[in-house]
């Protein structure tokens, strides 16, 4: 995935964030395969178990198994069909996320050659909040920013002034019972 070009200020940004809100003492679930990311989560001394590139809108039995206390899931729930199931089943009380923010200049990203590279959605950070909070997430910190590009034309000279990822920190909200 990272051949030709490798996310360097997208990982900045998201260590950053993630140094913010969770403690390198925490134990971390990444929903997705281990990728680049988990080493430089490791390299900042995370302590960190993937998912194993199971169908997560079928199967989430990594994710109820799980007796980590912090769930990340870093560019996942675009490609997620019911991402709801999977805010619902995380046991863990805290949550880092971040998305593609939808664009209104150009489509919804899909690879004509991998079938799980393709992006259901792609969300307007309200809508993000909103499915956070419907699954019973309480946000309590977020950022977005740029993914500029060095093209020339219109879209890429846009992508220098519109936010192009959205992160969030949450926590698990509380039932009390009466």
């Amino acid at each position: 995935m990272y051949e030709k070009s490798f996310p360097n200020k997208r990982f900045k940004h998201t260590i950053e964030f993630l140094n913010k809100h969770v403690l390198p003492s925490e134990t971390i679930l990444d929903l997705g395969v281990v990728n680049p990311f988990t080493k430089i989560m490791q390299d900042h001394g995370y302590k960190v178990e993937n998912t194993k590139g199971e169908d997560l809108d079928i199967d989430t039995s990594t994710i109820i198994n799980s007796e980590v206390e912090v769930v990340t899931a870093f560019e996942i729930f675009e490609h997620l069909l019911s991402p709801f199931t999977v805010l619902k089943s995380i046991k863990a009380d805290k949550l880092v996320a971040s998305v593609p923010l939808k664009l209104w200049f150009s489509s919804a990203y899909r690879s004509k050659t991998d079938m799980l590279d393709r992006h259901y959605h792609e969300f307007e950070d309200w809508q993000f909040d909103w499915l956070l909070e419907k699954a019973g997430w309480n946000i309590l910190d977020k950022e977005k920013w740029t993914n500029p590009t060095k093209k020339i034309g219109i879209r890429p000279i846009l992508r220098w002034f519109t936010p192009r990822y959205y992160i969030v920190y949450a926590e698990r909200i509380k039932k009390f019972k009466t």
